[in-house]
């Protein structure tokens, strides 16, 4: 039942988001996107509160034993770290719609149909994770390892500007379905010489599809280090998803400020992966990976703008 409300709760949550605040095509300000941020983050902060009640009174199934304290601890840390890995996220996904030009006004639109793809793609990826970790014992091993490599990697490699019109997804979409440069409205596709063909929108929306199924390739097992509860990872997942689109209009103006917070990334990253590495000889408490994540983004945050104060964007 509770599974079944909770589903429920986030399409009645996109219903009212798509259909009553955002139904005309309109450019995001600044400080409707703070606005918007704040009421996410907000709703994801409270369940928390839900979370205690439902695992106080055995509500959902419970198989790593958590008290109803230690859910509510899980549940926050897991969803500081899927928020936070979601910024590297929104990254891409201007990167996307600067090489696509596509206009601010429409971009709301393509960011609410990627968020539904990624919720439904997010349920089977924590779905198989969850049950890997739990029937195949030696599996942490395997996901603490990726991590610490997804942390070398992004700590080593330069980031390539990434140009979407040229792309593999690009030229592989195009086999399927006309593609046309026009960009008429809010529409994915328009019939063009009575030939359908889909717009630069479409383009986007794919690119942004898979672009969030290779960060679920490192979210996924970030949070399955701090837990397996299917409960705890689902919810904590979707609710930073939720608050993805939100978020990229809040800090798409500000992307440049917060340079080190990839330096944070790396820390959680490798803090999750050893995590997993050491799971089997030494317990770390949620609170300790709690402080450690936020003590990271903290540091990220402060360092970004202390180094740039003195610029002007």
């Amino acid at each position: 039942m509770i599974w079944g409300l909770f589903i429920v709760m986030i399409l009645i949550f996109i219903a009212i988001d798509l259909g009553v605040f955002n139904r005309e095509a309109h450019v995001i300000s600044g400080k409707e996107a703070t606005i918007w941020t704040s009421i996410w983050v907000s709703f994801a902060l409270l369940f928390s509160i839900a979370v205690y009640y439902i695992y106080q009174n055995g509500m959902v199934d419970n198989p790593t034993g958590l008290t109803p304290s230690a859910a509510l601890v899980t549940y926050i840390t897991g969803y500081l770290i899927e928020l936070s890995l979601s910024i590297d996220n929104i990254f891409v996904i201007a990167v996307i719609f600067a090489s696509l030009k596509i206009p601010r006004k429409f971009q709301h639109r393509v960011l609410f149909w990627g968020i539904i793809g990624a919720i439904v793609f997010r349920a089977l990826m924590i779905l198989f994770g969850v049950v890997l970790i739990n029937k195949i014992s030696w599996m942490i091993y395997v996901f603490g390892f990726f991590l610490l490599y997804t942390a070398y990697k992004m700590l080593t490699s330069r980031s390539a500007e990434f140009d979407a019109r040229n792309s593999a997804i690009l030229k592989q979409t195009r086999k399927v379905i006309p593609i046309t440069s026009d960009i008429e409205g809010e529409h994915f596709f328009i019939r063009k010489r009575h030939v359908l063909a889909a717009t630069p929108l479409f383009v986007a929306l794919i690119v942004i599809e898979i672009t969030d199924v290779l960060f679920a390739l490192d979210s996924i097992p970030a949070i399955l280090a701090i837990t397996s509860d299917p409960f705890l990872v689902f919810s904590s997942n979707i609710f930073a998803i939720l608050g993805l689109r939100s978020m990229y209009f809040f800090l798409s103006s500000m992307l440049n400020k917060f340079e080190f917070l990839e330096y944070s990334l790396i820390a959680i990253l490798s803090f999750v992966g050893i995590k997993m590495l050491l799971s089997h000889q030494i317990h770390i408490p949620q609170g300790v990976s709690l402080g450690f994540i936020v003590l990271a983004l903290a540091a990220g945050i402060i360092g970004s703008l202390y180094f740039n104060k003195d610029e002007t964007y």
